[in-house]
């Protein structure tokens, strides 16, 4: 999610200030403790892997994708994809937090080998990533009161509405097509994260929240009858895992493991545990 194995000296220091490890995950700062590899092992590894550690950027807030429990244990749906896939193909899993704003820095410096965490293929990023093929339906919507009276995007006019930074949701309210939308709007708040969004929409500091459609139903589910998805989605697209330009060997070795999830059924299993199977594309 975005969606072959890469030294990440930062996850330790990270891990060790949450006070977690995952089960089942190495921290991809630890390279020290790999196992070593054989001259064959070595020639299977993906593109710019030297270490083991397929390690997966993520946002730590973006439930049920990818997120922190109440434990401090890394969880979600992408992250027990990336697991498989890993333990399928013999690496190690790195998990790496990263701020969703810099994730293409975290990309391009090798920290990560992929963006797997509800990662939308919009127009935009099209050709700015080797992009796995879609498993995730999704649609921006918007998540408002129940009693706020707005029942129809024309409501939001006059009104403060919140979005996550670098987000699918807000290319989306900054595309021409929703240009006279978005300046309807008395104000258009960017936070860092969608937890915020919603601390700032239960206050009553905003309005509206745009956001993709399964967090938003997660948040929900979470919070009770208090809120609502509006009928009109802001725009229709999908997920993927991103990876870097030209990594076409790590995102074909990634796709091939999938591919073979969805047809055995463990792709559905997996979308089952987080009640995701009437989005999910592929294992249908």
């Amino acid at each position: 999610m975005k969606k072959r194995i890469v030294c990440l000296i930062g996850t330790l220091l990270m891990l060790s200030a949450v006070g977690c490890a995952v089960p089942g995950t190495v921290p991809a700062g630890n390279a020290a403790a790999a196992p070593s590899e054989t001259k064959e092992e070595e020639a299977a590894l993906p593109e710019n892997a030297d270490d083991g550690v397929f390690v997966v950027g993520f946002d730590a807030s973006f439930p049920p994708y990818g997120y922190q429990d109440e434990n401090g244990e890394y969880v979600g749906f992408d992250l027990d994809l990336a697991a498989e896939v890993a333990k399928r193909r013999g690496w190690e899993l790195g998990l790496q937090p990263i701020d969703w704003d810099s994730k293409d820095m975290e990309l391009a410096s090798g920290t990560i080998d992929c963006i797997w965490n509800g990662f939308t293929m919009s127009e935009e990023r099209l050709d700015k990533y080797e992009w796995s093929t879609p498993y995730v339906d999704n649609s921006q919507v918007f998540v408002v009161a129940t009693d706020s009276g707005i029942e129809t995007q024309a409501d939001l006019a006059g009104k403060i509405v919140t979005v996550q930074a670098d987000s699918s949701a807000l290319e989306a309210l900054e595309s021409d097509d929703s240009r006279e939308l978005t300046d309807s709007f008395a104000e258009l708040v960017i936070v860092p994260d969608y937890n915020t969004a919603f601390l700032n929409l239960e206050s009553g500091a905003v309005e509206a929240v745009a956001m993709d459609i399964g967090v938003a139903e997660y948040q929900i589910a979470q919070r009770g009858d208090g809120y609502k998805i509006l009928d009109e989605v802001l725009v229709s697209e999908q997920y993927g895992v991103g990876f870097l330009k030209g990594n076409t060997e790590l995102r074909d070795q990634v796709q091939e493991t999938l591919d073979e999830m969805a047809e055995d059924g463990t792709f559905m299993e997996i979308a089952e545990t987080w009640g995701l199977q009437d989005a999910v594309t592929l294992g249908k």
